[in-house]
């Protein structure tokens, strides 16, 4: 299927052909009526007043326990990525290198995690530990069971007016289930084509008691979910996973070969440790001491020695144990309490760096700490790491090169670098107590919500251990090394991160009086919460004795707010309602956000609606709190070092001229929030009974944005903070000849960029949702067919006067793994069901885009693959013109359900049914450390290829 939506009369073309259809469908048979039922009104997301039509003037988006279990996906993290609204900046599970790795979060109209809500049965809920890029709020959507779901309704529209801060681009609201019935088993094992991935399943809910009938129900539902891992080498005999491009016109990036890629100096760590002496030249094989008989300088020099990464995941292993319990009480006949205890677990396995740890050649530069807003460079500093003539290079091992030596090679004995063993741990406890007074609807809730981290850090290098060991011949380079030495070297260590919030709200609503065609509604109510975020560094990294884990996060904050909304219907078929906020938070300071909507349904098949809201985030902990990380986004060469960006040119230093050099975020107290206008206009038809169509456009512009200098303020010089000059590899200047010799500067360390506002997004598009469901003549069953789509028309980024338009390209590269910025996703779903047979296909469609990010000043993608994330697919080699564009990527799921008795349901489910390959995305830095060239964020379903599950649900 390709898809594409390119205009709005185009869009307008594809509603109107969908009912054209429907109507010259003479074998189909319309609906019987059904029987009047009493009318029941609900309360959906982006209101506060309940009603009895769904279609509000707000698009909603919503998806049943019905359409959940169609899906065929095993975790609702994979259910919300496809969601058509869904983009740039979102944050999956198989982006190893995230901050916040093994967590997922949404991004609706791809402006990032931090601005789309999500709650948990319309209340908030503590945000994970760790922050999307050291910076972003988001809550993790990953550990949230299937079972446990009644409905997921998408707000695609802003919200801060009812709901307060982060709800600029939209909502998702995760709705558990309220009570239940009789028990209810369900297993299921899936497995991947090509090798690892494999998944099990289990699940029991039972309930006892009916409301109404009863007064009570109280259930508990429990699932279990363990998921093996993927790795790079499960997939390598695909190009997107092979570190070798030569045949594509680029470089071998094989660990082990060495090529001209290699900066330290045109050398790199193979399958057997070698001293090298740099006075000599590579070409040399006088210049090599191999320490393994297995490899020599002929071997090496070939390519011969390399070493398969066994270590980097495409997806990390996982295992999930969650329970939830609810009671609900009927007090009266207009009161009723409800209390929801639940625990969801996820444990999970990441690597960020993945390959395994080298040796320094020359010289350790130390760790930079951060601590209490204090930089603290060069801790545990080794001024040089070369071995003489005849001195111990580990245990039985001596230098015989004659000269001053670098050790080159992988530390043997230790787990891939920076590998995280994660226990995240999510408890939330509520109470909702809802009833009518004085002519009132009244609802109260209050809850305890925490997420709780256990990151088990191995694979962290204690550099002074490890060369006081190769100094006193006690370390074995080619390992089978003691255990407690091991430990010593590479130390494991521990650490706890939480992040807690509590929330009160009240909110009471009412028909006030008839005016015009309908009554006065009003709603009101306040909230509060409180939130703290403890995310300190691990205590080896405060110290400086391995290198830094991650971001940290220490700060608080406590929001207290009232909100009103009203709803009219002044004249006949049109609906008008406005709503404010006023919230108080003591990080800054106080927001006052108006908002309003129409409803106008001039004939019964057909309406239109519209809104306009004004929206702010509020700086986060991470933003003004005690908090820090160092992160790098592009590629530069030493101003000093390498002046002209040629590592053969004699005198400059290889290794210099393109690295992507550290900095390190720092936070800023005098921040304001980022405030927004949205609105929304859009057309509702419902030309025959069955038939839903929608058509919206959005337009949403945050001004005062909070981001980090570097990159985004062109008057920001980084002020390099350089370590003491040492010895280095220097350019000859004849061929890839170097020498050691002593630089003009010392090498750059880092440079500070604290955040700041600057600078405006502006995203506007449309969006597009059909519904169909009609019944077969003869008995022969039903269709269902579902199609979202959404079309980005424009996605611009303004700094300092200058406008760039990101929308197909790779930007904003700067966030969210570069994810990349599609302009159109869709997804198609049609479904049969007669008798005890169900079966679902759902297509997702995702466009192409450009490599470029015109926001770094990209003028041509010649070297985006350099540029973004420092990737070397081609460096110093023209990039071919195929891998300027990312392609689009379509994928198709199949389910099927079968009643085998009244109680026993089969299930089957074939995902990326024809086995599509990601398209090749060379600028994206999510898998950077596997050096995979495809986005994780958007095509991981085609990394992991098909995948086939089997399951049943017993029900008694």
């Amino acid at each position: 299927m390709t898809f594409k939506l390119k205009s709005m009369p185009y869009a307008i073309s594809v509603l109107a052909a969908t009912g054209a259809l429907a109507g010259m469908s003479p074998a189909m048979a319309q609906e019987a009526p059904a029987q009047a039922q009493p009318m029941q009104r609900v309360v959906v997301t982006g209101s506060l007043i309940s009603r009895a039509d769904t279609e509000t003037p707000t698009p909603v988006q919503v998806l049943t326990a019905a359409d959940i279990q169609k899906s065929g996906k095993t975790s609702v993290a994979e259910l919300l990525t496809d969601l058509a609204a869904n983009g740039a900046g979102t944050l999956g599970t198989g982006f190893a290198g995230a901050f916040a790795n093994g967590a997922s979060g949404i991004s609706l109209r791809g402006l990032t995690v931090g601005a789309t809500l999500v709650l948990i049965d319309g209340h908030r809920m503590a945000p994970y530990p760790l922050s999307d890029d050291a910076q972003r709020s988001f809550v993790d959507v990953s550990s949230i069971p299937f079972d446990a779901i009644e409905s997921i309704e998408v707000l695609k529209s802003g919200a801060s007016s009812l709901y307060g801060s982060d709800a600029i681009a939209g909502v998702i609201n995760i709705k558990l289930k309220k009570n239940l019935n009789g028990t209810r088993l369900s297993a299921e094992v899936g497995d991947t084509q090509h090798g690892g991935g494999a998944t099990k399943r289990g699940s029991i809910s039972t309930g006892i008691g009916d409301i109404e009938a009863d007064g009570y129900n109280a259930f508990i539902t429990a699932e279990w979910r363990d998921q093996k891992s993927i790795r790079v080498a499960d997939r390598d005999q695909y190009g997107w996973a092979n570190r070798d491009w030569r045949s594509r016109g680029g470089n071998d990036l094989t660990l082990g070969v060495p090529t001209a890629v290699n900066t330290d100096p045109f050398l790199t760590a193979a399958s057997s440790p070698f001293l090298y002496n740099p006075n000599t030249g590579v070409d040399n094989p006088a210049s090599y001491q191999f320490l393994d008989p297995s490899c020599n300088f002929q071997l090496y020099r070939a390519g011969a020695c390399s070493v398969r990464d066994t270590d980097s995941f495409i997806q990390p292993a996982t295992e999930n144990i969650n329970v939830l319990i609810g009671m609900t009480k009927k007090l009266s006949q207009d009161w009723e309490i409800a209390f929801k205890g639940s625990m969801f677990q996820r444990k999970s396995l990441n690597n960020r760096a993945a390959a395994p740890a080298i040796y320094n050649p020359r010289s350790f530069n130390g760790t930079t700490v951060l601590a209490n807003g204090i930089l603290t460079p060069r801790v545990g500093a080794i001024a040089s790491t070369l071995f003489q003539p005849g001195a111990p290079v580990g245990a039985g091992v001596t230098n015989q090169l004659g000269a001053a030596s670098s050790l080159y090679g992988f530390i043997p004995d230790i787990d891939p670098a920076l590998t995280t063993d994660n226990k995240s741990t999510s408890t939330r406890f509520s109470v909702d107590l809802t009833g009518s007074a004085y002519g009132w609807d009244l609802s109260a809730a209050a809850g305890a919500t925490r997420v709780k981290s256990d990151a088990n850090y191995s694979g962290y290098v204690n550099r002074n251990a490890l060369y006081n060991a190769l100094n006193n011949g006690t370390w074995n380079v080619l390992g089978n090394n003691d255990p407690a030495l091991v430990n010593q070297v590479s130390p494991r260590f521990s650490n706890k991160l939480t992040s807690t919030l509590n929330y009160f709200d009240l909110v009471g609503s009412r028909e006030l009086m008839q005016l015009g065609a309908g009554p006065l509604a009003i709603a009101a109510g306040i909230h509060w919460h409180e939130r703290e975020q403890n995310a300190p560094p691990s205590p080896l990294t405060a110290n400086g004795l391995v290198a830094n884990t991650s971001a940290f996060t220490i700060g608080d904050e406590t929001n207290t707010a009232a909100f009103a909304e009203i709803r009219a219907t002044p004249i006949q078929n049109v609906e008008v309602g406005v709503s404010g906020r006023y919230d108080h938070f003591d990080t800054y300071g106080n927001s006052f956000t108006p908002s309003a909507n129409f409803k106008w349904t001039p004939i019964q098949q057909v309406g239109v609606r519209g809104t306009f809201a004004r929206g702010f985030r509020a700086p986060n902990p991470s933003e003004v709190g005690n908090a820090g990380s160092f992160f790098t986004f592009n590629a530069i060469r030493d101003p000093i070092l390498c002046p002209n960006g040629s590592r053969t040119t004699a005198g400059n230093v290889p290794s210099a001229c393109s690295f992507a050099p550290p900095y390190v975020q720092t936070t800023n107290p005098d921040l304001s929030p980022e405030k927004s206008k949205s609105y929304t206009l859009g057309l509702i038809v419902e030309p025959l009974r069955g038939l839903n169509m929608t058509l919206d456009y959005y337009n949403i512009k945050i001004n005062n944005l909070i981001v980090t200098q570097a990159g985004n303020d062109p008057s920001y010089a980084p002020v390099w903070v350089r370590g003491p000059i040492a010895p280095i590899a220097i350019a000859t200047g004849v061929g890839t000849g170097t020498t050691i010799g002593t630089p003009a500067a010392g090498p750059i360390l880092y440079a500070e960029s604290p955040y700041i506002n600057a600078g405006s997004t502006k995203t506007h598009g449309i969006e597009a949702d059909v519904r169909y469901r009609w019944r077969l003549a003869n008995d022969m069953g039903a269709i269902t067919a579902n199609l979202s789509a959404a079309h980005t028309f424009g996605y611009e980024t303004s700094v300092a006067g200058e406008t760039y338009q990101l929308a197909g390209t790779q930007g904003p590269s700067s966030v969210g793994g570069a994810t990349g910025n599609p302009k159109d996703r869709a997804q198609f779903t049609l479904g049969y069901n007669r008798g005890p047979l169900d079966v679902t296909a759902t297509v997702n469609y995702t466009s192409g885009f450009s490599t470029i990010d015109p926001a770094l000043g990209a003028l041509d993608c010649n070297s985006t693959a350099e540029d973004v994330g420092g990737r070397q697919y081609f460096t110093g080699l023209p990039q071919p013109l195929q891998y300027c564009n990312v392609s689009s990527f379509t994928t198709t799921n199949l389910n099927l359900q079968y009643k085998l008795s009244e109680n026993l349901t089969l299930r089957a489910a074939v995902l990326n049914l024809f086995d599509k390959q990601p398209p090749y995305d060379v600028a994206t830095y999510g898998n950077a450390g596997a050096q995979t060239s495809y986005n994780a964020s958007l095509h991981q379903a085609g990394a992991i290829g098909r995948f086939y599950s089997l399951g049943l649900n017993y029900t008694f």
